[in-house]
């Protein structure tokens, strides 16, 4: 089953997972056993006896978890919740590797940028910072606060970690102090904080900085990029990545982007990290 809920609303998923399970524990299923791929961490807990996580680029198998709760499970039980907790946080350990890893890219160039606007990076921090949270939020809390799954939370998060405003731990995420500064300060603070960081902790946008400079027309295309990113990443992963820099670079005022021409450019007498 590949992915057989996620399409549902949220009443209608649930009452087909219930059915589901009391027809496989009244046996009046002829199958023995099945495999569901799911991004809901609760979901999996919940109907399933074993719980598998992959990781990505290449696949591998990164965690076997037994899941021995008795049926019907308990969304409230503490045993259920630990379950998810656990689960959390392995894929924290998982993310935490991952970011580590790649940073051993040329240069950090083909190191992969989470897929994550720049609006939902500061509302994470946002709400974050906030009560209930003060600083500190379990991913599993945030997950269920914001209606959002795995593959939706986690790029951000990955994001706020590569961007040293946060920080993964233990299944939880933690404003840094750079972080807690951003959730305060007003549009201009933040602008200015997001392009030290950007130059700092994200190689790909100072390189791109760092290219414009060297210019005479202080502008470069899009394709000079593109090949380079090549060389590391697939042309998915480099697209996507180097789409997250332009957005990321753009708010910053760290360059400019022309989309129409597909042109990067910065204004001769603009020092690095200042834009148009």
């Amino acid at each position: 089953m590949d992915e057989p809920f996620s399409a549902l609303d949220v009443l209608t998923a649930e009452t087909l997972r219930t059915d589901f399970l009391d027809l496989w524990e009244q046996k009046q299923l002829p199958t023995k056993s099945g495999l569901m791929v799911t991004h809901n961490i609760e979901e999996a807990v919940l109907m399933c006896n074993r719980l598998i996580l992959l990781s990505s680029h290449p696949a591998r198998i990164g965690a076997d978890i037994s899941i021995t709760l008795t049926r019907p499970r308990d969304r409230l039980d503490e045993e259920f919740g630990n379950i998810v907790d656990n689960v959390y946080a392995a894929l924290t350990a998982r993310t935490i590797a991952s970011l580590e890893g790649s940073k051993q890219g040329h240069e950090g160039l083909g190191r992969p940028l989470p897929h994550a606007s720049v609006n939902r990076i500061a509302g994470l921090i946002e709400i974050i910072q906030g009560s209930p949270y003060n600083g500190r939020a379990a991913l599993d809390d945030l997950a269920k606060s914001l209606s959002l799954e795995v593959d939706d939370l986690f790029p951000i998060g990955e994001a706020l970690h590569m961007l040293e405003f946060a920080e993964f731990q233990h299944g939880a995420l933690k404003l840094t102090a750079a972080g807690r500064i951003f959730a305060r300060s007003d549009t201009d603070e933040r602008k200015q904080l997001f392009r030290e960081h950007l130059l700092r902790f994200v190689p790909l946008t100072a390189h791109i900085c760092r290219v414009l400079h060297e210019r005479d027309t202080y502008r470069a295309p899009r394709s000079r990029f593109d090949v380079e990113l090549g060389d590391h990443l697939t042309r998915r992963d480099a697209e996507r990545t180097l789409n997250a820099a332009i957005a990321w670079g753009r708010y910053a005022e760290l360059f400019a982007y022309e989309g129409k021409t597909k042109t990067f450019s910065i204004l001769p007498d603009q020092p690095p990290g200042r834009s148009p």
